[in-house]
C-alpha cells in the first residue's frame, strides 16, 4: 500500500488485521457474563478481569465486583479467577474459604504453568522471561513449587545465581512475543551448557499476530495510534514496536484520550488495538478523527485468527 495524499483534506485510516480481543480475553469475558446469567449477580472477581477500564467498568454494570483479595469476598459467593492466572496460596485460600471458583485463566498461560513444573520435575533450574509486578508473572511464580529465577533483560541472565553446568530450562511470560524475549534467551543459551525451553509454536499467537502486524502498519504509517489501556503489557508493547521503527506511536484508552497534535499533518494514520482493548474504542477513537476532519478508513489485510477456547465446566450447561 503505498502512502497517499489527503484527498480533499481527508486523513486515510489504516486498520490492521488482527487486532483487538484475543480468545483468552473473549474467553474470561465470556466467563463473567455467563456466570452472571447462571448465577445471578453479584459474582466477584479477583482483579481485573482483563486489564481494560471499559470492559471492567463494562462487567461492574452487569453486576460483577471486582477485589484485590480474596478476603474481601462474601462467605459462598460465586468467585472468579481473571485471565492473568493466580498464584497457588490464592487458590488454597479460596479453598479453605469454602469458595465456589470459576477459572478464567486463559489456557495458554496455564499452559505455561504446566510446562514450568514438568521442567522443574525434571531437576532444571527455572528461569521465568518476565516483567517484575505483572499478575501474570506473579501467577506464574505462585504456580510453580520451587525457585524461579525471574530476569527481564540479558542483564539478569548474566547476574544469575547458577553455575554454568547447572541444567536449566526457561518460560516466559504469555505478553511477550519472540522477538522480544530473543535476546534473552539467546543469553540464556551462551550462559549455560544445558538449556531446554518451549518451541516458537508455544508462545501465544495473539502477542506475535499483533506485533507482525504493527511491523507491517510502521512501514506506511505517519503515525500509529494503539488502543489500550496503560497497565496492558501488550499494548503497550505494540507502541514501543512502532516507535522503534521510527513512526510516532500514542496509546490511548478511547477516544476522548486523542490529541489533535499527534495527527496534526499526517497523511496515513495506523489504528490498531491490544489484545484486551474492545473493537468499540476503537471505532470511538475512529469518530474522534472524524471531528478532525474527513476519515477515509482502509483495511491493512494480515493474519487471520480463528482461535476459540472452551468455558470451563460450570458454565457448559448454559
Amino acid at each position: 500500500m503505498q502512502k497517499l495524499a489527503r484527498a480533499n483534506g481527508s486523513i486515510q485510516v489504516v486498520l490492521v488485521q488482527p487486532r483487538g480481543f484475543c480468545a483468552g480475553v473473549v474467553r474470561a469475558i465470556s466467563i463473567v457474563e455467563r456466570a452472571l446469567e447462571k448465577y445471578d449477580a453479584p459474582v466477584f472477581v479477583r482483579h481485573e478481569i482483563v486489564h481494560n477500564k471499559h470492559v471492567v467498568d463494562d462487567l461492574k454494570a452487569k453486576g460483577a465486583r471486582f477485589v484485590d483479595e480474596i478476603d474481601e469476598i462474601p462467605e459462598g459467593a460465586v468467585t472468579i479467577f481473571s485471565a492473568h492466572g493466580v498464584a497457588k496460596d490464592v487458590e488454597i485460600s479460596a479453598e479453605e474459604r469454602g469458595l465456589p471458583v470459576i477459572d478464567a485463566t486463559c489456557p495458554l498461560v496455564t499452559k505455561v504453568h504446566l510446562q514450568g513444573k514438568r521442567y522443574l520435575s525434571q531437576g532444571r533450574t527455572l528461569i521465568l522471561v518476565g516483567h517484575a509486578g505483572h499478575p501474570e508473572v506473579e501467577g506464574t511464580m505462585g504456580q510453580i513449587p520451587g525457585t524461579v529465577h525471574l530476569v527481564q533483560t540479558e542483564d539478569d541472565v548474566a547476574a544469575l545465581p547458577v553455575s554454568r553446568d547447572t541444567p536449566v530450562a526457561y518460560i516466559t511470560q504469555t505478553t511477550l512475543s519472540i522477538d522480544d524475549t530473543r535476546g534473552i534467551i539467546l543469553a540464556i543459551k551462551d550462559r549455560f551448557k544445558d538449556v531446554i525451553g518451549p518451541g516458537t509454536n508455544d508462545i501465544c499467537y495473539a502477542t506475535q499476530n499483533r506485533q507482525m502486524a504493527v511491523r507491517e502498519l510502521s512501514k506506511i504509517a505517519d503515525v500509529i495510534l494503539v488502543v489500550g489501556a496503560k497497565n496492558s503489557s501488550n499494548s503497550n508493547r505494540l507502541r514501543e514496536i512502532g516507535e522503534e521503527a521510527g513512526v510516532p506511536s500514542y496509546l490511548l484508552a478511547d477516544g476522548s484520550e486523542l490529541k489533535p497534535d499527534w495527527v496534526r499533518g499526517a497523511q496515513i494514520v495506523g489504528l490498531t488495538a491490544g489484545a484486551s482493548a474492545p473493537e468499540g474504542m476503537v471505532q470511538d477513537v475512529i469518530e474522534a478523527l472524524r471531528k478532525l476532519g474527513p476519515v477515509d478508513v482502509t483495511n491493512l489485510p494480515g493474519v487471520e485468527e480463528n482461535v476459540e477456547f472452551r468455558l470451563p465446566v460450570q458454565l457448559h450447561a448454559l
